[in-house]
C-alpha cells in the first residue's frame, strides 16, 4: 500500500514522518523543519554517493578475496601470502604513528568508571525504561530470583532460601567493603556518625576497613540507607526493620542494593524490527521520550495497571550535612543502523537513501533535548551524544562517519564533536585496521566494543571460500578469536583509551544461566574491559559484582604496553584440516536450522528484533541478527564446500520448522510454518541460508527486511 508523503527540499518524506519531525521532535531544540530538512538534503546530497561507494568497495574485496581462495584450491596455508595479498588489494591499511585520543568531555561513566552495560531494543518502551532504571539493582532480589542460588523456586516464599541469599551478599560485603574486625553477617545493627559508617558486632562498634568508602546517608520513606562505594560503584545497605526480610535480620538489613547498569545501548539496530516509516517513528519516537525524560509505559501486572518512568536522581546526605547526587538512570547510548541498508521514509530521484544517515539526523535531534535542558535530571552531565556505530568495515567507513556526524552538527547547530562515536570492532576488516579506525574517530570515539557475534559471521562470510569452517565448539577455541579479543584491549590501551573512553566485550547470551555467567563473564574485567554486555536488570546486579572484585584501571596498567598479538594469527580462518564427523554435522546443521527459523518467525511474522528463543534442546538464549547471522553463514560455507547438500539443508529446515511450531504452540500470536512451509517467515529462513555466501558480508537484514515487509503486507489485507 502507498504511503501518502510530501515533498522537502527535493525530499519524497512520508508524510506522517514529515509531521513527527516537524511536530514532536524539533520544538524545544531551536531548529526549525524548513533547516532541518534542507540540511538533510544536503546530507543526502554529501554523503549519498559516496556511502554506495563504500558499499561497492566492500564487495569487490570480498570478491577479490574469493577469487584468491579460489585460485589456491588445496595448498596449504600460507599467512605471509595471504597477508601480502591483503596489503596490495587495499584490504590492510598502513598503521598510524602512535597517538592518543582526543575525545574532549565525556561522561564519568564513559571514561573513569567500570561496569556492566545493558542493550536492549528501543522499539520496546517498557524494556528501554527498565535498563534506564538498572542502574541500581536489589542484589537480593537478583540472588533470589536467578539460578545463582540453585533452581528458581516455582512455589511460594522460601525462607530457607532467603537465609542462603542474606549469607551469600554478606560474603559479598565481606570482600568488597570489609569490616575491620568481623563478618557482615554478623552486625547486630547499622549506623553512621560523623566518621563514617558504624557496625555493631558482638556488642562492639566496628568500623569499615576502608574509611572513605563510607559516602553518606540517603533516606526513602522507611528505609536507610547507608551509601558507601568501591571501584567506583556505589552500593547501599538499605535498613528497614519493619519490613519481612529486615525483620529477618538482627541488624534490619533488607537489602543490599548493587549499583549496576552504569550505562545501556537504547538499540536501533539488531535487537530492532523496523521496516517502514510506522516502525521508524515508534524508535524514534521512545528515545525522544528518554531525552526529554518523560517516557513512560503501563503494563498489566497480576491484575494490576504498573506505570514504568525513568527513575529520579538519588540525594545522599555526606557526613559533613552537605549532599551529593548520585545518578539515578543508566547513562543512555543509542546505537543506530550500519551503513548498508536504504529506506523508503525518505526517497531521492524515486530511490531509496541510506538509513543510516536517516539514523544519524534524527537520534541526535532527538538528544538535543536532553542538551538543552536547563533542570531537572540529565543524560549527559557532559554535554555529549553517545551514538555506537556498527557494522563499519576499514578506517575508510569510520573517517565517513566521522565526517557524517559533522555535517549533522553543523545542520543542528551543536559544536564539534559534540557526537560521540562508539566503534563495534565487529567485521574483520575492522579487527585488522583497528588502530587506524580508532585514528579516524580520534577526536569523538568514546568506546570500542568486540561483537563477537558478528565478528564471527564476517570471519565465515569473509573466508567463504577458503574451506569449510569448523563446528561452533571448536570455533570458540581458534587462535583468532583470542587474538581479535586480546587486540581489542590491547590497542585500546596504546591509543589513550585508559581514563577517556570504554573498551568494551560482547553480551551474555544466556539470560537464564546467570550461575553460569557469574562463573565465566569475570574474564571480561579481568582481560581488562571496562564494561561488558548483560541482556536484563537483574543480569547486570550480578556483573556488577565482577567489577568490585576486579579493580580494571589497575588491571589496564598491568596490561599497558604489553605486546600485541600478531595480526597473522587473527587473519588465519579456523579451517577443518580433515572430514568433520557426521554426527557433529548433523547436530550443527539442526542446531542452526532451529536457531535460524526460532527467531526469524519471530522477527518476520511479529516484528520482534530481539527475543529468548529456545534452542534445539529448548535451552532459552537470547537471538538477534547477529546470533542469527552465524547460524546463516555457517551453512551457507558448508554448503558452499560440500559438507551438506541443498536438499539436506532444506530437510533440516521443514523438520525444524515443526519443532519450532511446537515451541510456540502457547503462543496465540505465533503462525505455524508447517505443514505448508510457504509463509514469508520459513522463506526468510530459506533465503538467508541458500543465498548466505551472496548476500552483502553474510548480513542478515536485506532479506529479514524483504519478508518481514511481505508479511505486514499480508496481514493488512
Amino acid at each position: 500500500m502507498t504511503r501518502p508523503t510530501t515533498s522537502l527540499h527535493g525530499l519524497e518524506v512520508d508524510a506522517e514522518f514529515a509531521t513527527f519531525i516537524a511536530d514532536r521532535v524539533l520544538p524545544g531544540t531551536g531548529v526549525a523543519p524548513d533547516a532541518f530538512w534542507q540540511g538533510y538534503a544536503a546530507l543526502l546530497d554529501n554523503f549519498g554517493a559516496e556511502n554506495r561507494a563504500l558499499l561497492d568497495r566492500r564487495a569487490e574485496l570480498q570478491a577479490r578475496i574469493d577469487a584468491w581462495h579460489k585460485g589456491r584450491g588445496n595448498q596449504p596455508w600460507d599467512a605471509a601470502a595471504y597477508r601480502a595479498f591483503l596489503t596490495e588489494i587495499g584490504y590492510l591499511t598502513p598503521e598510524p604513528a602512535p597517538f592518543t585520543i582526543d575525545n574532549g568531555s565525556v561522561d564519568p561513566e564513559i571514561a573513569t568508571l567500570a561496569g556492566p552495560q545493558l542493550v536492549v531494543p528501543v522499539s520496546n518502551a517498557r524494556f528501554a525504561l527498565n535498563a534506564a532504571n538498572a542502574r541500581w539493582g536489589s542484589l537480593y532480589d537478583a540472588l533470589y530470583g536467578s539460578d545463582v542460588m540453585g533452581p528458581v523456586p516455582s512455589g511460594g516464599f522460601d525462607a530457607a532460601r532467603r537465609d542462603a541469599v542474606v549469607a551469600r551478599a554478606a560474603e559479598v560485603l565481606d570482600q568488597a567493603l570489609p569490616l575491620l574486625a568481623g563478618s557482615h553477617a554478623g552486625v547486630e545493627a547499622y549506623g553512621a556518625d560523623d566518621q563514617g559508617l558504624v557496625a555493631t558486632v558482638a556488642g562492639q562498634p566496628v568500623r569499615l576497613a576502608d574509611p572513605d568508602a563510607y559516602v553518606g546517608t540517603r533516606v526513602d520513606g522507611e528505609d536507610t540507607a547507608y551509601v558507601l562505594v568501591h571501584n567506583g560503584l556505589h552500593v547501599e545497605l538499605v535498613i528497614n526493620p519493619g519490613h519481612p526480610i529486615g525483620a529477618a535480620s538482627a541488624s534490619g538489613l533488607r537489602d543490599v542494593v548493587m549499583e549496576a547498569a552504569l550505562s545501556a545501548i537504547q538499540d536501533c539496530e539488531d535487537s530492532v524490527a523496523a521496516v517502514d516509516a510506522p516502525d521508524k517513528i515508534g524508535v524514534y519516537a521512545n528515545w525522544l521520550g528518554l531525552m526529554r525524560g518523560d517516557l513512560e509505559e503501563s503494563f498489566d501486572k497480576g491484575g494490576k495497571t504498573m506505570t514504568r518512568r525513568l527513575n529520579p536522581d538519588r540525594a545522599v546526605t555526606r557526613p559533613d550535612g552537605t549532599t551529593v547526587t548520585l545518578q539515578g538512570r543508566a547513562l543512555l547510548l543509542v546505537r543506530n543502523v550500519g551503513h548498508l541498508m536504504t529506506t523508503e521514509v525518505i526517497r531521492k530521484d524515486g530511490q531509496p537513501t541510506p538509513e543510516g544517515l536517516m539514523d544519524a539526523m534524527v537520534t541526535v535531534a532527538c538528544a538535543m533535548h536532553d542538551l538543552t535542558k536547563t533542570d531537572g535530571p540529565r543524560n549527559s552531565r557532559a554535554g555529549a551524544v553517545y551514538v555506537v556505530k556498527p557494522k563499519m568495515h576499514g578506517p575508510d567507513e569510520a573517517a565517513f562517519a566521522d565526517r557524517v556526524f559533522a555535517h549533522v552538527e553543523a545542520v543542528l547547530g551543536l559544536p564539534a564533536n559534540t557526537v560521540k562515536l562508539g566503534l563495534m570492532d565487529e567485521e574483520r576488516r575492522t579487527s585488522a585496521n583497528l588502530a587506524a579506525c580508532i585514528h579516524a574517530l580520534r577526536h569523538r570515539l568514546f568506546f570500542i566494543n568486540t561483537g563477537f557475534l558478528d565478528r564471527t559471521g564476517d570471519e565465515i562470510h569473509t573466508s567463504m571460500q577458503a574451506g569449510a569452517f569448523l563446528g561452533r565448539d571448536a570455533m570458540k577455541t581458534a587462535p583468532w578469536l583470542a587474538a581479535y579479543e586480546d587486540r581489542n584491549v590491547l590497542i585500546g590501551l596504546a591509543a589513550g583509551l585508559k581514563g577517556r573512553a570504554q573498551i568494551g566485550k560482547g553480551m551474555w547470551a544466556k539470560p537464564d544461566a546467570l550461575a553460569e555467567m557469574l562463573e565465566a563473564k569475570i574474564g571480561h574485567p579481568k582481560s581488562g574491559a571496562s564494561t561488558a554486555w548483560v541482556p536484563s536488570p537483574t543480569a547486570a546486579t550480578l556483573h556488577a559484582l565482577h567489577y568490585h572484585v576486579v579493580d580494571v584501571a589497575a588491571r589496564q596498567d598491568e596490561l599497558e604496553g604489553r605486546p600485541i598479538p600478531d595480526l597473522d594469527l587473527l587473519l588465519t580462518p579456523a579451517l577443518a584440516e580433515a572430514p568433520l564427523p557426521e554426527d557433529k554435522v548433523a547436530r550443527e546443521l539442526d542446531n542452526s536450522a532451529q536457531g535460524i527459523l526460532g527467531y526469524v518467525v519471530r522477527w518476520v511474522d511479529q516484528g520482534i528484533g530481539c527475543s529468548k528463543v529456545p534452542d534445539i534442546d529448548d535451552v532459552q538464549l537470547m537471538e538477534d541478527r547477529a546470533t542469527c547471522r552465524i547460524s546463516a553463514q555457517y551453512l551457507a560455507n558448508w554448503l558452499a564446500h560440500g559438507v551438506v547438500s541443498t536438499e539436506r539443508v532444506e530437510e533440516a529446515l521443514r523438520r525444524m520448522a515443526a519443532k519450532v511450531d511446537a515451541q510456540n504452540a502457547g503462543d496465540p500470536a505465533y503462525r505455524p510454518m508447517a505443514p505448508g512451509f510457504d509463509g514469508p517467515a520459513f522463506l526468510a529462513a530459506r533465503d538467508l541460508v541458500l543465498t548466505g555466501a551472496d548476500q552483502p558480508s553474510g548480513y542478515t537484514e536485506p532479506a529479514l527486511h524483504a519478508r518481514r515487509a511481505e508479511a505486514k503486507a499480508l496481514q493488512a489485507r
